[in-house]
């Protein structure tokens, strides 16, 4: 009798779901998708939206920079949101959302250099993966100048997105061939980024 060849082993529930993602970041409303989250990121939602916008370009070559502006655009909106919260519903939303997210002492910390960076530490700190609701709210809460406030958003919104969009157009496809051979490897990267960029909140 002839040996049966073994059953290619069947990929895990996470590996399901990335591929699905990449089968929704080729779709026509994947666009929609991302600007939903930069939005809502922006004032109180826990995802980021650069794991769609990565994925959009891996999916998408040619849509990276469209995606990046999207994602910078409807981000600074996100950001205006949070900052109305901060300035005129602190109590009844924004405070529900620093408490949810564990950021009391982030929170603190962050209006206290106000004082010392204005600004500049919008700029500073929407670069790294600390929540940017944390920003925009505690801005809010500040009244810091408007002007000064978007201006800085689109700075740091624009350059996050665009370099992340950059990265994948030019190392896409490498990135595509690692993640789908080294996929548990990723995930377990990934997530250990996610908790170093809660730590930051707390010490940087």
């Amino acid at each position: 009798m002839e040996a049966t060849a073994p059953k290619a082993a069947r990929p895990g529930l996470m590996k399901r779901l990335f591929d699905r993602c990449m089968e929704l970041s080729a779709g026509p409303h994947a666009l929609w998708l991302l600007a939903v989250v930069s939005f809502a990121e922006a004032s109180f939602f826990p995802i980021p939206p650069d794991p769609i916008l990565a994925a959009i370009v891996l999916a998408r070559r040619e849509r990276a920079w469209i995606a990046a502006l999207v994602c910078t655009v409807f981000s600074v909106l996100g950001g205006l949101a949070g900052y109305a919260i901060g300035a005129g519903l602190y109590e009844a939303i924004g405070q529900p959302v620093i408490v949810f997210y564990n950021l009391q002492e982030a929170f603190h910390t962050f209006q206290l250099r106000f004082d010392e960076w204005g600004g500049w530490i919008i700029v500073a700190k929407g670069l790294t993966p600390i929540p940017f609701k944390l920003v925009t709210i505690a801005s809010g809460v500040a009244h810091l100048n408007l002007a000064t406030f978007i201006i800085a958003c689109i700075i740091t919104r624009g350059l996050r997105f665009f370099l992340v969009a950059g990265l994948f157009y030019t190392f896409g496809p490498q990135a595509r061939a690692i993640i789908d051979r080294h996929f548990s490897t990723v995930m377990i990267v990934g997530t250990i980024v996610v908790i170093l960029g809660f730590v930051a909140v707390i010490y940087i």
